[in-house]
């Protein structure tokens, strides 16, 4: 690389003019701006960046500029789109690019990169994803010419030297890369004559030829020569390159022509939580060496992937409220549930061995035991750390393993021994230990300590997951399986991570969703919102940390509620439920922009609507009760909450406090409903940081306060209403995600599922289709609103589609649940006038699961439950018992476990060859059972369209279902 401070932009005798080129459309008052490492390009300050000016040319407009720089020059680049202020609007996603001037360059000659905008999609096949396990490749590369194909003569007179460049990931032992075109040196469009393209590393295929300048304009495309001798040539319209005009006399063209053009790659997945797991080794609960067991029996099915729920540590309580696995102890600390006993040790005493067999037998229940378990593993695993804690703390592996790790376990083990000491995670009841410091921390940890046995006990205990999911994610690499993660979006408050960075959060506030399909109440979860300005002054370097150490056994992940990274809905700590909350960041109204209005009784509109006739309603005879337990009259007839129940929480705690006391006339649960409402029943919600702003209340028409008011004021914030939630933010939101997300996907090479259901703002899709982000779609929650059944069919590319997710009921469930939605969906998606049966029988499965595996989606994921429907001998169970979660309830317990072992799973050739025929006639790819020769199956153009045929006669023919009641 030149030092760039030896040149400037100022003609040389040693210069040479380097162009840019790129088609784009932009819109008015947007423009494209070149910026790189060096000071001619900006130095990566896009204020100093190149503005391109656009021409156009064809149907195309062509953004172009150049510079003038040394010859021998090399850079990185890359493109923005820009307003009039040159405020960066987007930028291309991906690797730099690399500007490197070729040996034999003249002074004074032009060179000209002519570039294609570089999409999210684009940098997807060089995810870890693809390239270390889907397109893994099964050939020695060292074998391949390395380094561009240099020709022997420079152009001369009118000739022009063309660099072609092409990207190509997927691709199979011994198969070349050529291009063909309309020129005699590109074969005139003969597979013999063309020209050879040389590998140059990172899936990156190069080659040149000198043409001359009446040779243009060429049309060309690339394609594939495999040793059978088929060319599979491109997809799309044919690529064609023009020589400059007689003004820009280029000599060099240098083409980025992106990826080669192919059928989309699309592929299949399982998924099932850790815990759900059930084989014949396991202790109550799935294990991570049962992971590998998981990965045969996919590759047999035909799947390229498995995806699971969190599997951090969430010991928070130390009761079975800790199964919930989005409420985090630690973001970086793996969850000791997961751990295989036997496998700490080659010599495990025989009276242990008893003990752990004796365990599996008591703990082999219908559903997780997750206290029992718990206990009995951490039991067993301080009897084995026991024998051999020195062995292992002293050896080269675990001192690897806390010298890379130790920046987030020492405190993970600190935190763990404070909680087991003052019998509680609530930090507050730590004394001198409540405010974290490094001081304090190392005399926690300290080898001088009492309890640094106990200390080194979780060392050992992380030491041992490691190894062990370690283990499974590289055995399932090699079996051409993605392992897909999933990131939550919140940590409990009461965690390692709020201890040690409580900078970090925002405290005083809980995070939840507005109301939507799961919950018309909205959802609380209870973890702390994000202090996002905190985090970006070290550019998140929390969020890197987390992400890098995820990748360590992950090469995909799903983005918990990606929503969150856009704005979040924000609830003050003390809120019950997810009604009364606001979107954090977002535009409020201002009080001065209310009054502009007419607007002005704020705290009439802010504070519960509290009329006597509204208590007599809710509550009939025991209105009187109410009102003197819980109110006090302010006015004649009308009442305000008393200090001591003015929030959710105190009314829940009131109420438990005249449970206990034998008041109470009704249910609590239902006079519990009843004091929300009341406390609910309002129009705006101040902001508690500034009183003069205020945010419309999620569904305000429905309050009684609003439909007490006078028909302006109505009008007036009905309109607000739909400002502040569909319009004002729009830009805010876009903006903030364009910031975090960015981060998120460029701290590892995992490849990035966003989890994009509930209230979307419009400008989502847009900015995960930007980044490369790929999208989730659930048939019973389509995004469009008129419609009640998602169709497959019509799913875009960048989307995984699922029957049903954790968070819903299973297929089973679902069709069980409703008749008269069961008998909508019989008819107009499945098109059958006849009854439909009252269980989801095996038919019915195949069609929802087969509607999916036809998808134009990259990915078709399945949760276990509803592929084990396919067969009726893994339905007796009852459909209800499958759930995974159920949203509406924050203290549901997860302990679903499949009622087969992966082992009888395995040995099931019936299911397997149902599930890979769907695979199969779907076009999906199918994994190479011998993971010693793991390939990416490519399939060519002609052979894809003859699949296509043949899936298309074969459908034709098949008859719909005609099911009976």
């Amino acid at each position: 690389m030149v030092n760039p401070g030896l040149f400037s932009a100022n003609k040389s005798t040693n210069s040479v003019k380097v162009s840019f080129r790129i088609p784009y459309f932009t819109q008015w008052g947007q423009s494209l701006l070149v910026c790189g490492s060096v000071p001619v390009l900006g130095s990566w300050n896009v204020k100093k960046g190149v503005l391109l000016s656009p021409v156009h040319q064809g149907a195309e407009l062509i953004w172009g500029g150049s510079i003038t720089v040394p010859k021998g020059f090399q850079c990185q680049y890359s493109y923005y789109v820009v307003d009039d202020n040159k405020n960066v609007l987007r930028w291309e996603m991906g690797k730099k690019r690399e500007l490197v001037l070729r040996e034999g360059i003249q002074s004074g000659q032009e060179i000209e990169f002519r570039d294609l905008w570089q999409t999210g999609s684009d940098a997807l096949p060089f995810r870890s994803a693809f390239k270390d396990v889907i397109f893994r490749q099964s050939w020695d590369l060292s074998d391949a010419t390395v380094g561009v194909n240099h020709i022997n003569v420079e152009p001369e007179g009118e000739a022009i030297l063309v660099q072609f460049k092409i990207s190509c990931p997927n691709i199979e032992k011994d198969t070349s890369i050529y291009v063909i075109g309309s020129n005699t040196k590109l074969g005139q469009w003969k597979v013999e004559n063309g020209l050879k393209l040389s590998y140059f590393g990172e899936s990156v295929w190069k080659a040149e030829c000198v043409m001359q300048r009446s040779d243009f304009p060429i049309k060309y495309r690339y394609g594939k020569y495999d040793r059978s001798g088929n060319f599979s040539i491109e997809s799309g319209p044919n690529r064609e390159v023009y020589a400059n005009s007689p003004r820009n006399e280029a000599k060099y063209i240098f083409l980025s022509d992106g990826m080669m053009r192919e059928i989309p790659w699309r592929g299949a997945g399982v998924a099932v939580p850790m815990f759900s797991v059930r084989s014949e080794s396991d202790l109550g609960v799935g294990e991570f060496l049962d992971l590998k067991l998981l990965v045969d029996w996919a590759v047999a099915s035909g799947f390229h992937l498995v995806q699971l729920l969190p599997i951090n540590d969430t010991s928070v309580h130390g009761m079975w409220w800790d199964s919930y696995p989005y409420s985090s102890l630690s973001v970086f600390a793996l969850h000791p549930l997961y751990l295989r006993v036997q496998a700490l040790s080659k010599n495990i005493p025989e009276e242990i061995k008893k003990e752990i067999e004796k365990a599996k037998q008591q703990l082999d229940g219908k559903d997780v035991d997750y206290e029992a378990t718990m206990a009995t593993k951490l039991s067993i695993a301080k009897k084995v750390f026991a024998q051999e804690k020195d062995l292992i703390l002293n050896s080269s592996s675990f001192k690897e393993f806390f010298s890379e790790n130790e920046g987030w376990l020492k405190p993970y083990a600190a935190f763990c021994f404070l909680r087991d000491f003052f019998e509680t995670s609530d930090r507050t009841q730590w004394g001198c230990f409540a405010h974290y410091s490094e001081d304090k921390l190392e005399k926690l940890v300290s080898k001088d300590s009492l309890h640094y046995e106990i200390i080194c006990f979780h060392y050992y205990v992380q030491y041992h997951l490691h190894l062990q999911l370690s283990e499974a994610a590289e055995y399932a690499r090699k079996k051409g399986v993605i392992l897909k993660g999933d990131l939550p979006i919140g940590v409990d408050r009461n965690s390692v991570d709020t201890w040690v960075y409580p900078n970090l959060f925002r405290m005083n506030t809980s995070t939840g969703a507005p109301p939507d399909y799961f919950d018309k109440n909205g959802q609380n979860w209870g973890f702390p919102t994000y202090n996002w300005e905190e985090m970006s002054k070290d550019n998140y370097g929390w969020w890197r940390a987390r992400l890098t150490q995820m990748a360590k056994y992950f090469t995909a992940y799903r983005i918990d509620h990606i929503l969150g990274f856009f704005r979040i809905w924000e609830l003050p700590d003390h809120a019950a439920t997810g009604l009364v909350g606001k979107f954090r960041p977002s535009i409020p109204l201002s009080q001065e922009e209310l009054e502009r209005e007419g607007i002005w009784d704020f705290n009439r509109l802010s504070y519960p609507y509290i009329k006597r006739e509204l208590l007599q309603e809710k509550f009939g005879d025991a209105w009187t009760f109410v009102a003197t337990t819980f109110l006090k009259e302010i006015d004649k007839n009308f009442y305000e909450f008393k200090e001591d129940c003015n929030t959710e929480k105190k009314i829940a705690s009131k109420l438990k406090t005249c449970a206990e006391s034998s008041l109470l006339l009704e249910s609590v649960d239902k006079l519990q409903r009843n004091l929300f409402d009341l406390s609910q029943n309002i129009v705006l919600i101040r902001d508690p940081e500034d009183p003069r702003k205020f945010y419309p209340r999620f569904n305000l028409e429905d309050t009684i306060s609003f439909q007490d008011l006078d028909d302006h004021s109505k009008n007036v914030l009905k309109r607000l209403y739909h400002d502040y939630y569909f319009c004002r933010q729009e830009n805010l939101w876009r903006q903030n995600a364009l910031k975090t997300l960015p981060v998120l996907l460029n701290s590892s090479d995992m490849l990035a599922c966003g989890e994009d259901l509930g209230l979307i703002p419009s400008c989502v899709h847009p900015v995960m289709q930007e980044l490369g982000l790929v999208g989730l779609r659930i048939q019973r929650m389509p995004n469009e609103p008129d419609l009640e059944f998602g169709i497959p069919s019509k799913y875009s590319y960048m989307t995984v589609c699922a029957p049903s997710c954790h968070d819903c009921s299973t297929l089973r469930a679902w069709w069980e649940e409703d008749e008269e939605r069961r008998l909508r969906f019989f008819k107009n998606v499945m098109e059958s006038d006849g009854l439909p049966p009252d269980q989801c029988v095996p038919e019915v499965a195949h069609f929802v699961i087969r509607q999916h595996f036809e998808a134009p989606s990259m990915w078709a994921i399945f949760p276990l439950q509803d592929l084990l429907a396919l067969k009726e001998e893994y339905t007796t169970r009852p459909a209800t018992e499958e759930t995974i979660n159920d949203p509406t309830n924050p203290k549901h317990y997860w302990r679903f476990r499949v009622h087969v072992t992966l082992e009888s799973l395995i040995k099931d050739n019936d299911l397997q060859t149902t599930i890979k025929d769907l695979v199969s006639w779907s076009g999906r790819s199918l994994p190479k059972e011998d993971d010693s020769e793991i390939e990416a199956s490519p399939v060519s153009v002609l052979s894809a369209a003859e699949a296509l045929s043949e899936k298309q006669k074969f459908a034709s023919t098949t008859e719909k279902p005609v099911l009976v009641k």
